[in-house]
């Protein structure tokens, strides 16, 4: 031995060891948080994986969309491509003819004609919309007039039957987080941005072994004080069932030499150990003894104020953890689901594991069609009184509304709504459905996701509905959320979102997102001239098509106050999102529109500057103290969140 070193007697360190165990009694929440500070941070290590072989695995990454889905503005109905102004005032004693342009689109398709006043164009589901056209009339609804023409007989609305370019994923977005189980819904978001590979956490090994000099296993005869190893078989299953990938080595008899050369052999080639057995005080209590020498820092907590499970042992041995459970199957389980899977899961990637309840209110008004069964999915918050169930309002084309939804409700077909603050019986999509940390209803901006993946990396689950500015404050002000997204301009103040606050709710500040004029590169009617002055030339010139936005959002108050009453061809074109403008203006459906910055450089258009307009967040006072809520104030004003936000090209206030 090297000098300065002293053997202590095997007998010596066994009697200290038996008078040192539960002399501390560490409270759950100490025992825990010991644990976890000695084992993490830490690298989950991860590998590429093929789409199709992705079913069952955890991403280890954040997937961001890289493309907008869907790419184009689409129909959802077979039907006709129209101009909504050509049929406004059509009715079934009052039908509209309008002439058939000579093209049919199908999926596919590429349009070519241009719908002018008072022409249509056959259009089937998912085929692209023409130039020109802002809503599509369903088949039913029309009647042939000769061959070339047709009569409409029920007025359309902008917008109606269009998928807008975005709607349902836009370029940009977070689309999936890291920790996410892949599924046949997540696997159909991949698919439907064009993913083709992935990167997931690879499962950590984990192996098991029993010790006791009295475990038999199943199968074999059982001799007299002898009893059957339930715990082998039960921990095994549960560490598979919570993205572990156990081994079971078997039961090792109470022989310390062969019990530490076993434990030995484990930590070589696994990534953690459990073990049952052996943790109470007695002669046969072997496991924590040995552990002392495997590795440092070695046991964290050996008495926990559990009941039952008071036995339980944590270790962690050279960055790898240790676990002995106590022999009792009850015990065991308890203190594994309880004390073990956050750490397990955490080590496979995977979030936090929780219950979920299935009853819930509804918020809003659902309409339904009479004579049909309806089933209308909806994301799970928690509300003043309880679970709040939101509809989803993508539509039946968008993959997102099956992929992020909780579950789903059903609607009698003898019943032609469901009303407002109805309480409903909500079926899960999966058993274990968690209501989320943080809800956030109103304006979506990609630059959100940027803030909030710290939550998401911390294991915080976050909840982000996109119903507009004014929706959001509306939820907001019936206590559905914590905050909503806006970017409302007062004309009055010349102020943006605070004079929309009411009696409990607070600003908080977010970020600054430069307004402007989108166009394609090389368009000359737009080059070197202001926001203001491109404008104009554009309501000058009747070939010019614009894409507006929707009523209730921030940059539609903006459009108008640069229009001045005027409503150029196009105005009536009211997609929901900033992708969908840039989108319409790449693909030739429209010439221009108002857009934000890093959305127009992202789809390679020219932008004009117009205005800075404030993205801030109204806060709902009583949910404040939260702390979902301050983990979002802080990371907001993080230095990380700040930096990939100007990266983004925002501007943080």
């Amino acid at each position: 031995m090297g000098s300065g070193m002293t053997m202590i007697p095997r007998s010596q360190e066994r009697s200290a060891l038996e008078q040192e165990q539960f002399l501390k009694i560490l409270s759950r929440e100490e025992a825990l948080g010991r644990f976890e500070a000695a084992l993490f941070p830490r690298s989950i290590p991860s590998a590429p994986c093929r789409l199709a072989d992705a079913l069952g695995a955890a991403l280890a990454e954040d997937v961001t969309a890289p493309i907008d889905v869907p790419p184009f503005d689409r129909s959802n109905v077979d039907g006709f491509a129209v101009r909504s102004a050509d049929v406004v005032a059509a009715g079934e004693g009052a039908p509209v003819r309008l002439w058939l342009n000579d093209e049919a689109i199908h999926c596919g398709t590429a349009p070519t004609l241009q719908v002018a006043a008072g022409s249509a164009t056959a259009i089937a589901t998912g085929g692209p919309l023409p130039r020109g056209a802002d809503a599509v009339v369903m088949v039913e609804h029309t009647q042939p007039a000769g061959s070339d023409a047709i009569e409409v007989r029920r007025a359309t609305s902008p917008g109606q039957f269009v998928a807008y370019a975005g709607s349902d994923i836009a370029r940009g977005e977070a689309l999936l987080r890291a920790g996410t189980i892949i599924g046949s819904r997540e696997i159909g978001m991949l698919a439907a941005c064009g993913v083709a590979e992935v990167n997931v956490a690879r499962k950590p090994l984990v192996a098991v072994i029993s010790t006791g000099d009295e475990l038999v296993q199943p199968g074999e005869l059982l001799a007299p004080a002898e009893i059957y190893d339930t715990n082998g078989a039960i921990v095994t299953a549960a560490i598979d069932e919570n993205g572990g990938q156990a081994v079971f080595l078997g039961a090792i008899p109470d022989d310390e030499a062969k019990l530490e050369a076993a434990m030995r052999r484990a930590l070589a080639d696994a990534d953690m150990l459990v073990l049952s057995g052996g943790t109470s005080k007695g002669a046969g209590d072997l496991s924590h003894r040995i552990i002392g020498r495997l590795g440092q820092p070695g046991i964290i907590a050996h008495g926990v104020a559990l009941k039952p499970g008071k036995p339980l042992c944590l270790a962690v041995c050279d960055g790898k953890p240790v676990v002995i459970l106590p022999g009792f199957p009850t015990s065991a389980m308890f203190t594994f689901h309880d004390m073990i899977v956050p750490v397990l899961r955490r080590m496979a990637g995977l979030p936090p594991r929780s219950d979920a309840k299935v009853s819930a209110t509804v918020p809003v008004r659902i309409a339904s069609e009479l004579g049909r069964t309806e089933f209308v999915m909806v994301s799970l918050v928690e509300g003043r009184g309880g679970l709040i169930a939101y509809p989803s309002g993508k539509g039946s084309g968008a993959i997102t509304s099956f992929a992020q939804a909780d579950g789903f409700l059903r609607i009698h077909a003898l019943a032609d709504q469901m009303p407002a603050g109805t309480e409903a019986e909500v079926t899960l999509f999966t058993p274990h459905v968690r209501v989320p940390d943080l809800v956030i209803v109103g304006s979506h901006c990609t630059g959100l996701d940027l803030v909030t993946a710290q939550l998401a990396h911390a294991g915080l689950s976050v909840r982000s509905i996109a119903v507009g500015s004014l929706g959001g404050l509306a939820a907001a002000r019936r206590g559905e959320c914590d905050l909503a997204p806006i970017h409302l301009f007062d004309d009055r103040s010349e102020t943006y979102n605070s004079p929309y606050l009411v009696e409990g709710l607070e600003l908080v500040p977010g970020w600054r997102r430069m307004q402007g004029i989108v166009f394609r590169k090389g368009d000359k009617r737009f080059e070197d001239l202001s926001a203001k002055e491109a404008v104009a030339a554009a309501i000058s010139d009747p070939a010019c098509i614009m894409v507006n936005r929707n009523q209730g959002a921030g940059t539609r108050i903006l459009i108008d106050r640069l229009l001045g009453g005027a409503r150029p061809e196009g105005y009536w074109n009211q997609p929901r999102s900033h992708n969908a403008v840039a989108a319409a203006v790449a693909q030739h459906r429209a010439d221009w529109g108002m857009t934000i910055a890093p959305v127009a450089h992202a789809g390679g258009l020219d932008f004009i500057p117009l205005a800075e307009e404030h993205y801030d967040f109204a806060l709902v006072t009583a949910r404040k103290d939260r702390p979902a809520v301050q983990a979002f104030l802080d990371a907001l004003g993080s230095h990380e969140a700040r930096a990939a936000l100007e990266r983004a090209g925002f501007r943080p206030a």
